[in-house]
């Protein structure tokens, strides 16, 4: 179907019964998209119609298709688009669906119609990495967003202009980013909510089986004592220094200090419960930085080595080499020329 044949003026819009037309969604599906994220941002919208008993929302697919007009995701799914990328009306809400290698799938075509659409007034959003495009086109200056937080660290180096958070979906003006998942249904939601009300909203959410909607203030990884397996608060307290200063590591003696105990006590904490030192751990948290940089930006290994908290490549090196048997260097070789810039969707 041809982008002109595919758009629908003001006058065709299907009304909703109640005197307002129905609100379009284009989804940009980039090769290679999350189907989690898109399907947890679309099927709250046929939901909404559904609870509704009228069309409060329509949408179309929208992207750089192959040969075939279609565009495959992550599982390797194929999916036919009702056209390129085209025409969009002002009032419309472009939503672009990232997932794996973002970086490859943003071409300078994608970035332009972004571009062009903004000026004109669309309001546009990013599932999963599809905040990678908004970035690359600048639409996401000096505004708050959200990516995937394993992609969180690559996207802070690339884009430093963008006021990127940890929380599960941000909206910024008409702006929106999520994390992808099922943060896409959070994000969904709070939108159904703000245009309907938020009875349609939990009506949703229950045909869902959702019973918990989360707000732009909950972030999206398990607390720390959930994911280490152990509820200690001193423990936890170390932990989230550690994770927040890779950069610029924290000696023990002042991790120790910061928590009210000695060195030698938070040595014990840590062989007690995590049955490595706290120099170990720390090790860890920073060469796995370095990893997710070495794959998802394009970032010399010096430059990678720096962000990371070591000041010699050299020492850099031999301790990925001794964790991850490999050198930075052949990672990122294994890993092509393009580097992958995706959560695992």
């Amino acid at each position: 179907m041809s982008p002109v044949a595919s758009r629908r003026t003001t006058a065709e819009r299907p009304d909703t019964g109640h005197g307002e037309h129905a609100r379009e969604f284009v989804f940009v599906l980039l090769d290679r998209f999350s189907l989690l994220a898109f399907a947890s941002a679309i099927e709250p919208l046929r939901l909404a119609n559904r609870a509704a008993g009228r069309d409060l929302y329509r949408w179309r697919l929208s992207g750089q298709p192959a040969a075939d007009g279609t565009v495959t995701c992550s599982n390797g799914s194929r999916f036919a688009l009702d056209h390129a990328l085209g025409e969009v009306d002002h009032d419309s809400t472009i939503l672009v669906c990232g997932g794996v290698e973002v970086q490859r799938a943003t071409t300078p075509a994608l970035v332009n119609w972004l571009r062009r659409c903004a000026r004109h007034g669309v309001a546009i959003g990013g599932i999963c990495t599809g905040a990678h495009a908004l970035a690359r086109a600048g639409l996401l200056d000096d505004r708050n967003a959200t990516i995937h937080w394993e992609n969180h660290d690559a996207f802070a180096e690339e884009f430093p202009q963008v006021q990127l958070t940890k929380s599960v979906f941000a909206i910024d003006g008409n702006r929106m980013t999520c994390a992808g998942g099922t943060a896409s249904l959070d994000l969904m939601l709070t939108v159904i909510a703000d245009h309907h009300g938020r009875d349609l909203a939990n009506t949703v959410a229950d045909q869902l089986i959702y019973t918990a909607i989360r707000t732009n203030r909950d972030t999206q990884r398990l607390s720390i004592p959930t994911r280490i397996g152990v509820r200690h608060p001193k423990l936890g307290q170390v932990i989230q220094i550690m994770e927040r200063n890779t950069e610029e590591p924290v000696s023990p003696a002042q991790l120790a200090r910061e928590v009210g105990m000695s060195t030698r006590q938070l040595e014990r904490l840590f062989r007690r419960y995590l049955n490595r030192s706290p120099k170990r751990y720390y090790m860890e948290l920073r060469l796995a930085r370095a990893r997710n940089l070495l794959m998802q930006t394009d970032m010399s290994v010096i430059n990678v080595a720096l962000a990371s908290g070591f000041t010699s490549p050299s020492h850099f090196s031999k301790c990925y080499r001794a964790h991850y048997s490999t050198t930075p260097y052949r990672e990122r070789g294994a890993h092509g020329s393009h580097p992958t810039g995706g959560a695992p969707g």
